[in-house]
C-alpha cells in the first residue's frame, strides 16, 4: 500500500497530471461561461468566443505558473504566443459550433430529441476533449519551453 501511495504521489507532481488537472478547471470555466451566456443569448458565437478568452486567461496563469513551472520573466511575451497560439483552438471551436450548433444541429439533434441546448452542451463536450489535446501539444511544443524555476 505504501508503493501504491508513494508512485500516486509521484504521479500528482508531474507535468502531464498537473496539465490535465487545470485542464479540466479550464474546461469546467469555459463550458460554465459558455453555457450560461448560451442560455442568456441563444447566441453560439458570442458564447464560444467569450468563454474561449475566459479559459485562455485562465489556463494562461496555471499553466506558466502551476504546470510549466516558468519563471516570472519574459511573461507577457509567452503570453502573446500562448494567446497567438489559442486563436487556433479558437477557430476549431467556432467551426465546431457553427457546423454542428447553428448550421447542422440534426447530425447531434436525432440523439436528444432536437433539444438546441443539448445539441450545444454535446458539441461543446466533444470541442473541449479536441481543444485540451491540442491546446497541451501546442503549449508543450511551442509556448512554455523557458527556463523553469
Amino acid at each position: 500500500m505504501q508503493k501504491l501511495i508513494r508512485l500516486l504521489m509521484k504521479f500528482i507532481k508531474t507535468e502531464v497530471f498537473k496539465y490535465l488537472f487545470f485542464g479540466v478547471l479550464t474546461t469546467l470555466v469555459s463550458i460554465a461561461t459558455r453555457e450560461i451566456l448560451f442560455l442568456l443569448t441563444r447566441q453560439v458565437t458570442f458564447a464560444v468566443l467569450v468563454a474561449n478568452v475566459t479559459g485562455i486567461l485562465f489556463a494562461f496563469f496555471t499553466n506558466d505558473y502551476f504546470v510549466f513551472s516558468q519563471e516570472r520573466k519574459g511573461w507577457f511575451a509567452r503570453f502573446i504566443k500562448f494567446f497567438v497560439a489559442r486563436l487556433s483552438t479558437l477557430a476549431m471551436d467556432l467551426i465546431l459550433a457553427y457546423l454542428l450548433v447553428e448550421k447542422f444541429p440534426q447530425i447531434i439533434g436525432q440523439f436528444v430529441n432536437n433539444d438546441l441546448i443539448w445539441v450545444n452542451r454535446i458539441e461543446t463536450l466533444l470541442a473541449q476533449v479536441l481543444i485540451l489535446v491540442a491546446n497541451y501539444l501546442i503549449s508543450k511544443l511551442l509556448v512554455f519551453k523557458d527556463k523553469k524555476v
